[in-house]
């Protein structure tokens, strides 16, 4: 899919979906789908993210307590300081740290065992993917590993741009409408575009339009 949008515009959308997600916090419930969840939850499990794991995009903490049963540590990151508040009011743990950073301009400053990303990188514009898997392999340790869990579903209401655009648009429970990213990847596609870019990663799907994924850097001799 290549995204129907000028070069100029990315990064006022980048900006109003920040801005979407801040304002969503408070309801961010109310828009979940319906999925899987306990099979994408079982694969979690079945990784066993043990050490010191890096979540990005966090949100309301969906998913880091999950994470922080088994890691030694976790740095949970998101750039709404409204969902980083939620999350940490929910998870009170010692071995939680959470820091509000906007992934696209943030710089690690350590490595990690484990990087997760849950319903984020379909978020991510085709235009920074291989910058953003990039920023991924820099903050894991030579013998890292990813997972993530994501979904390629959009409504009809929400392709307003038309259904070859990854940009569509999403309301708020009193109507007020912003523009976000949302990119429908196949779990085949995905996997060789990530294997181009020099991962090991098996994106596997689920019901639905739910898929989950993972592995690692391909080895290099």
């Amino acid at each position: 899919m290549k995204p129907a949008r000028g070069t100029d515009d990315l990064e006022p959308l980048l900006a109003e979906q920040a801005a979407y997600y801040r304002a969503l916090a408070a309801e961010y419930e109310d828009h979940a789908i319906e999925g899987p969840e306990h099979e994408l939850r079982a694969t979690l499990d079945a990784f066993r993210p043990a050490g010191n794991v890096l979540e990005l995009a966090c949100g309301p903490g969906t998913w880091t307590a999950q994470l922080a049963r088994r890691a030694t540590s976790v740095t949970a990151l998101d750039a709404s300081p409204e969902m980083i508040a939620i999350a940490a009011a929910r998870i009170r743990d010692e071995h939680v740290r959470f820091v509000q950073a906007d992934l696209f301009t943030w710089t690690p400053d350590d490595v990690y065992d484990v990087v997760f990303f849950g319903f984020w990188l379909s978020h991510v514009p085709l235009e920074r993917f291989a910058s953003f898997w990039s920023l991924v392999a820099e903050c894991l340790k030579p013998d890292g590993r990813v997972f993530f869990v994501d979904d390629a579903y959009r409504s009809a209401d929400e392709l307003v741009y038309g259904e070859s655009s990854s940009t569509i648009r999403r309301r708020l429970n009193d109507g007020t409408a912003y523009r976000a990213v949302k990119v429908p990847h196949r779990p085949t596609d995905l996997e060789a575009r990530l294997q181009e870019l020099g991962w090991e990663v098996v994106v596997t799907p689920t019901d639905g339009p739910f898929f989950w994924g993972a592995g690692r850097l391909a080895q290099t001799n």
